[in-house]
């Protein structure tokens, strides 16, 4: 399949420290990868220069077959490219109804943005009054699932969705995911914790000291994260 995001030698520093050393990765349309690797292996950085809100020092980040490597992150939102930062990114003082208005800057109306986020998340309807900071860890990653979906995205780029939720309710987002991917959209998430997200990826990589270690289908690595987590025999 073709991809929708490639990134091709991809090299990213932090002033004069280089983080990725040459990341090659590519996301289908209807695929989801997983980016796996311990704390500090450089997975947030390469979401933050696939959204184009970190710079490249060299190589090529390319969306739909384009070159995309320099394009500002504005840019890239409205070519389809959505990034949900780790921490579910919701207005916590403003209600569920008023952080869904607020994708409405993409030209959609309101009601169509509401439609599109309560098909897909019933639960946000009966919360469209309440406050999203009193929303429950899962309800809130639902509501920043369906403020991404209201931009129409192509590209969804997810950091540690399951961060601080049971693992029933990472089971459900990560259905939610896998019901996104299938609509059409390339999905590249990026987790710590392996278990997480295995079940439901298409691909998976292994990300350590800015380096992908290896990549294939998740049964194929999950015997061996231990040795490229921790340098020694699963």
């Amino acid at each position: 399949m073709s991809a929708i995001l490639e990134m091709r030698g991809i090299r990213a520093a932090y002033d004069a420290i280089t983080v990725l050393h040459g990341i090659d990765l590519q996301v289908a349309a209807g695929r989801v990868v997983a980016l796996l690797g311990p704390n500090g292996a450089g997975k947030t950085t390469t979401l933050r220069v696939a959204a184009g809100v970190h710079p490249v020092s060299s190589g090529q980040l390319l969306l739909g077959g384009r070159d995309a490597t320099r394009v500002a992150p504005r840019d890239l939102a409205r070519a389809g490219v959505c990034l949900i930062p780790e921490g579910r990114g919701v207005f916590p003082n403003m209600s569920v109804r008023d952080n869904l208005l607020m994708m409405t800057f993409t030209g959609r109306p309101r009601a169509q943005v509401e439609e599109i986020a309560f098909s897909r998340f019933p639960i946000l309807a009966a919360r469209a009054a309440q406050t999203a900071g009193t929303l429950s860890g899962g309800e809130q990653q639902m509501l920043a699932l369906a403020r991404g979906l209201a931009t129409d995205p192509a590209v969804l780029l997810l950091d540690e969705l399951s961060m601080g939720l049971a693992p029933m309710i990472v089971v459900q987002l990560y259905d939610h995911v896998s019901e996104i991917a299938r609509s059409g959209v390339a999905v590249l998430v990026v987790e710590q914790f392996a278990d997480a997200v295995l079940d439901f990826a298409d691909h998976a990589a292994v990300l350590v000291r800015g380096r992908i270690q290896q990549q294939g289908h998740p049964e194929d690595l999950r015997t061996e994260l231990a040795s490229l987590y921790l340098g020694s025999a699963p």
